[in-house]
């Protein structure tokens, strides 16, 4: 086989049964790897991390059950694209359209493919490594069932490092010594495309050298060299993201920005980034700021609408408003010590007084008697117990030490006098 081509294709699985990882999906007596038995295969959504076997599971299938194969990249095909390979399959059974980074077509694109996947058309294979919840729209959602891909643990990409070493012929011959395999399972990041394509290039290095070990150092140095600094799909992705998030926490405004750069530079999806800001808002500000949220959605909203290079601007604008922005995250801490609770506790009985009453039996049954409505009260409150009676009292929601929350913990102090701790 030709050295050509890339390590990560010579080493691509053939079958299920070379594919490492994913038994939860493709083992014996798992649901997809039956249907691809029976020939009884849905359309299907892929999601799943970088590297961990979406776009090869799509052509196992395809070889499986012996179907015409199209496959569309969503980055560079549009509606036309689509509408070319819907009239090739016309012409063929039981075709099999297979779709990559499905969450980057919008929803007109999306659209394009629905006829043809109710008439029956196209078995459709979409590959995701974002939520299909938020980026497939909801009627081809509907009528695709979706799998999720687990991330490969070290002992599969280790698993993986060997294989290739054994099976590939241009390797083999070179009888590489596979010393230590920290620092390529670190690079990796879990992808093992980008794992195997790492080790050809290790080798083709340390074969020029006449030392065949490879050591975590050697890998360290090479990486060091000849490796991207910003990866989308691998560990920088999660370091520039965690950086940018920290510089927001942390009130910098210039580290947040910079972060920011770098990640627009790297080409990052500007929906995971408008998002990670969305989360952040809650998460870090809450109800210290309450417009951050709304700011957050907002651009959320825009940079959806118009994309790069324009929303490079409506991003630094969010980013740098929520790095000057007071910080609190009261919110965050409330709903973990609920959940504690909940999974503490248990289903415990709501309290009769506040239960819903629509029929004559639950009123019979004492649901609703004796709730108070707190309009009728002055300030429009009275005060009585929401909580289940073991947990009478609990507090859940500490506002923060700032000037939004502070009025917050007054007016809460003035109603509950003393209770929960205000």
């Amino acid at each position: 086989m030709s050295q050509n081509i890339p390590l990560a294709e010579r080493m691509r699985p053939q079958t299920l049964d070379e594919l490492v990882g994913q038994q939860h999906l493709t083992g014996k007596g798992s649901i997809l790897r039956s249907s691809i038995t029976q020939g009884n295969l849905p359309s299907i959504i892929l999601w799943g991390p970088p590297g961990v076997g979406k776009t090869t599971i799509a052509h196992i299938i395809a070889q499986a059950i012996n179907a015409p194969y199209f496959q569309l990249s969503a980055i560079s095909s549009g509606v036309k694209e689509v509408r070319e390979v819907i009239e090739q399959a016309r012409h063929t059974s039981k075709a099999i359209l297979f779709i990559d980074e499905i969450h980057r077509f919008n929803k007109g694109q999306q659209d394009a493919l629905l006829g043809a996947v109710e008439k029956g058309i196209i078995t459709l294979i979409g590959a995701t490594t974002e939520n299909p919840s938020f980026e497939v729209n909801s009627a081809l959602l509907s009528r695709a069932q979706v799998y999720v891909l687990r991330p490969l643990q070290e002992t599969d990409l280790v698993a993986l490092l060997h294989q290739a070493l054994i099976k590939d012929e241009w390797l083999k011959q070179y009888k590489i010594v596979l010393k230590e395999t920290a620092a390529m399972v670190k690079i990796s990041g879990g992808d093992a495309r980008k794992l195997l394509n790492l080790l050809e290039l290790v080798s083709q290095t340390i074969i020029s050298t006449g030392d065949l070990a490879i050591t975590d150092d050697r890998v360290m140095n090479i990486a060091q060299q000849k490796i991207a600094l910003y990866d989308k799909k691998g560990e920088q992705h999660y370091d520039i993201i965690s950086a940018f998030i920290k510089s927001m926490r942390g009130s910098d405004p210039n580290g947040a920005v910079y972060w920011l750069a770098r990640m627009i530079e790297g080409g990052e999806d500007i929906k995971f980034i408008a998002r990670r800001m969305l989360i952040f808002s809650s998460e870090d500000i809450g109800n210290a700021n309450p417009n951050a949220l709304l700011l957050a959605n907002a651009t959320f909203d825009a940079v959806s609408k118009i994309g790069y290079p324009e929303s490079r601007i409506i991003l630094s604008q969010c980013a740098t408003y929520l790095a000057s922005s007071a910080k609190s995250n009261a919110a965050y801490e409330a709903i973990g010590k609920a959940l504690r609770a909940v999974q503490q506790t248990g289903d415990l009985p709501v309290p009769l007084h506040i239960r819903n009453a629509p029929t004559k039996l639950m009123k019979d049954m004492e649901y609703g008697k004796n709730y108070q409505y707190s309009h009728l009260g002055e300030g429009n409150f009275i005060e009585q117990e929401y909580l289940p009676q073991p947990l009478a009292g609990t507090p859940f929601y500490q506002p923060g030490n700032n000037a939004r929350e502070n009025e917050l913990r007054k007016f809460l102090k003035d109603r509950w006098k003393g209770k929960y701790g205000y």
